[in-house]
C-alpha cells in the first residue's frame, strides 16, 4: 500500500507499507525532503514497524519522536506528515486527488442566507447528497457577521449599526467579525470531509487548507503566504483571515474572507474592535480605504473570482454545480428561524 502527503510549503513525504495481522509491516518512507543524519529513515521505518494498522497520525508521530535522538534533523517534513502518509497508504485519510469537488458561484442572496448555506451544505455532504464542495459567496445587502464566540455588545455599535443601515448575523464558526457590503470582499466557503485533514492539528490544518489560495492569488500578482493562526498576508499587510468548523458529522467547514475595498471609516464606525485593531495603522482620516486586492492587482473583483475559480479547477477535479431547490429551501428556514432570530445572534450579547 502507498501513501504520499505533501507538507504545504514543505516536501513530499510517500510511505509504501505492508499489513500483517493488523499491523504495519515492512514500512518504507521516502520523498524529497532532508534528514540528518541519514541513518535516522532506519529509525523511523523501524519505529512504524509493528504499530496498529489503526494507530492515527498523532501515535504514530509519537512513535518517531521516541524514535529518533533530539539531535536528528528533519527538514521539509515532520513525523505527524509521515503518519498522515502512512494513514493514507492504508485508506484512513484521503488526499485532494481522492476527490471530485462541486463548484458553486451563484447569483447575489441575502447575506444572511450564506450564512445559513454554511450549516446546509457540510449536512449534504455528510449525508451523500453532495460532493465536497467549493462555494464562493455573493450577497446584496449590507451586513456584520461576528464569529460564534463574540459578543455582540463587545463588536458592534449598535447606533452606528442603525445609521449606516446594516444588520448582524451570527455565524457558526469562531474567529473575528467579518464586515460585509456587496462588492467589498471576497468570500469563500470550503466543506470537505474530515479525512482530508486527518492528522492535522487545527492550526496545520488551516495552511494546508489555504494553500490553494494563495496559488490562485500569485496568478492575480499578489504574493501572498499564511500567517498562523488564521490569517492571509502579502508584505503589504493582512489580506483576510479563515475560520473553521468542524461538525461530528465527520465534516468541515473552512471559509475565507478577503478584503477587496472596503470603506474603512464606516468599518471603525461599525465595529468596536476594529477601533483598536486600527488605531495603530494609521486608518483614522476620511475616505481610507482598506483595499488590498483591489490595489495589489489592479482588477475588478469579478476577474479576480473567475481567476480563483480558473485556479481550483485547475488544481483539482472539479465540476461545475448550483444550490439545489432544497438546500435554498432548507438555508431560508434556517434563516428565519435561526440566524435572524435574537436568541442566536444575542446568545453571546
Amino acid at each position: 500500500m502507498h501513501g504520499e502527503y505533501k507538507v504545504p510549503g514543505g516536501k513530499l513525504v510517500a510511505v509504501d507499507v505492508d499489513v500483517v495481522d493488523g499491523r504495519l509491516h515492512n514500512p518504507r518512507v521516502s520523498g524529497d525532503f532532508f534528514l540528518e543524519p541519514d541513518s535516522a529513515l532506519e529509525d523511523i521505518n523501524g519505529a512504524l514497524a509493528g504499530m496498529p494498522a489503526s494507530a492515527t497520525a498523532e501515535q504514530l508521530a509519537g512513535a518517531i519522536t521516541a524514535a529518533i535522538d533530539h539531535t536528528v534533523s528533519l527538514v521539509g517534513f515532520s513525523a505527524e506528515a509521515v503518519g498522515i502518509a502512512v494513514r493514507r497508504a492504508l485508506g484512513h485519510a484521503t488526499s485532494w486527488a481522492d476527490h471530485t469537488f462541486e463548484v458553486i458561484h451563484g447569483g447575489p442572496v441575502h447575506p444572511a442566507l450564506n450564512v445559513a448555506l454554511d450549516e446546509v451544505i457540510p449536512g449534504e455532504v455528510a449525508a451523500g447528497r453532495r460532493g465536497p464542495t467549493m462555494r464562493i459567496w455573493e450577497w446584496d445587502a449590507p451586513l456584520v457577521v461576528i464569529g460564534s464566540f463574540q459578543s455582540v455588545r463587545n463588536e458592534i455599535d449598535p447606533e452606528a449599526l442603525e445609521r449606516h443601515g446594516m444588520s448582524v448575523v451570527r455565524r457558526i464558526s469562531g474567529g473575528g467579525a467579518m464586515f460585509m457590503e456587496p462588492g467589498n470582499c471576497i468570500t469563500y466557503s470550503l466543506v470537505v470531509p474530515e479525512s482530508l485533514v486527518e492528522g492535522l492539528s487545527f492550526e496545520r490544518s488551516y495552511a494546508f487548507l489555504d494553500d490553494w489560495v494563495l496559488g490562485a492569488l500569485s496568478d492575480v500578482g499578489v504574493d501572498a503566504r499564511y500567517v498562523p493562526l488564521n490569517d492571509i498576508a502579502s508584505e503589504h499587510g493582512k489580506i483576510g483571515g479563515a475560520a473553521q468548523k468542524r461538525f461530528a458529522s465527520g465534516v468541515v467547514l473552512h471559509h475565507v474572507t478577503m478584503a477587496y475595498d472596503i470603506d474603512a471609516d464606516k468599518m471603525l464606525d461599525v465595529l468596536r474592535i476594529g477601533r483598536e485593531k486600527m488605531s495603530d495603522k494609521g486608518t483614522r482620516s476620511a475616505n481610507k480605504r482598506v483595499d488590498p486586492m483591489r490595489s495589489q492587482t489592479g482588477m475588478a473583483r469579478e476577474a479576480i473570482i473567475d481567476a480563483f475559480i480558473a485556479h481550483f479547477r485547475g488544481r483539482y477535479d472539479t465540476v461545475l454545480s448550483e444550490y439545489t431547490e432544497d438546500e435554498l429551501a432548507q438555508a431560508r428556514e434556517l434563516m428565519e428561524t435561526k440566524f435572524l432570530a435574537e436568541d442566536w445572534t444575542y446568545r453571546v450579547p
